[in-house]
């Protein structure tokens, strides 16, 4: 099999989305919801199809095949950054347990996409256990790194790690610090974003010093984003294939950086999609299959 679920970097073939005009609907929907959701400020509706347009031409043109979640009355506009709420492996889809609960409907939703579309469910996260997508990233084709964090508890990595053994992957737990507390969105990949098998966008400052380590001792090189880009997704970068990344706009010295690695870079302008929301292009996307690594 050429194509795996067990990477971050492989070349992208299949994922899902959900577009602004789904998540958000309207300003009235977007009016009635983003303090509770605690965003930044409120998205702009017209603007934000726009960028979620801009942000869709780059995934099109780079010839993946694009599947839609679809709108629904019972999520909130939460629901745009649709990785959170499934984790996609080679035995079938792991449906999340939010632990924001103004996403609880959300996993239920994409469960019904996945079996909709003939993708197998591996199995889920059930309570008292929570977890989210944005709190795992696979390493290599083996290992999984899981953040413990006010969205993942401890019951939920550890259905996870019995969901993972029994298709022979380990699981590496990374303790993350408080930052800005039980409402702030906080995910490893906040802090980690691969980008090739021995390349990975990290934020230092607000890694465990253990994982980070743990990278390192696995041959990883670290791309640092300066302290002035952290907080407009400088270390939220998608890779859609290795070294070929997507990231916000407004981080030129991570660009920079990226670029004399040789990756390749396109930028979206994302203050109404990702910024305000919290949520850069990794959210944005439920990458299902890639093409492999060598690793």
């Amino acid at each position: 099999m050429n194509t795996t679920a067990h990477s971050e970097v492989g070349r992208i073939t299949s994922l899902f989305i959900k577009n602004a005009r789904s998540a958000f609907k309207n300003d009235e929907f977007i009016s009635r919801q983003w303090q509770e959701l605690n965003y930044l400020d409120k998205p702009d509706f017209a603007h934000a199809e726009e960028e979620y347009r801009a942000f869709e031409h780059v995934l099109k043109t780079e010839g993946i095949e694009l599947n839609y979640f679809s709108e629904s009355d019972l999520v909130k506009m939460d629901s745009i950054y649709c990785r959170d709420a499934a984790i996609a492996t080679d035995g079938g889809m792991i449906i999340c347990r939010m632990g924001k609960a103004g996403r609880a409907n959300e996993p239920e939703q994409e469960r019904m996409a996945f079996e909709k579309k003939g993708i197998k469910i591996l199995g889920e996260i059930v309570a008292p256990g929570t977890l989210e997508g944005g709190d795992v990233a696979w390493l290599d084709q083996k290992t999984m790194g899981v953040g413990h964090t006010y969205r993942t508890n401890e019951l939920g990595i550890e259905q996870l790690r019995a969901l993972l053994s029994g298709i022979g992957v380990e699981l590496i737990v990374a303790e993350m610090p408080h930052y800005k507390g039980k409402n702030d969105v906080f995910h490893l990949m906040s802090v980690l974003s691969p980008v090739d098998e021995n390349l990975a966008v990290v934020y230092s400052a607000l890694m465990p010093i253990k994982f980070r380590n743990q990278l390192l001792d696995r041959g990883f090189e670290l791309l640092e984003v300066p302290d002035e880009e952290f907080e407009s997704m400088g270390c939220n970068v998608l890779a859609i294939a290795p070294r070929k990344c997507v990231m916000v706009k407004g981080n030129p010295i991570t660009k920079q950086r990226l670029e004399e690695a040789d990756c390749q870079v396109f930028e979206y302008e994302g203050q109404e999609i990702s910024v305000k929301g919290g949520g850069g292009p990794t959210c944005l996307t439920r990458p299902i299959m890639r093409i492999k690594c060598a690793y």
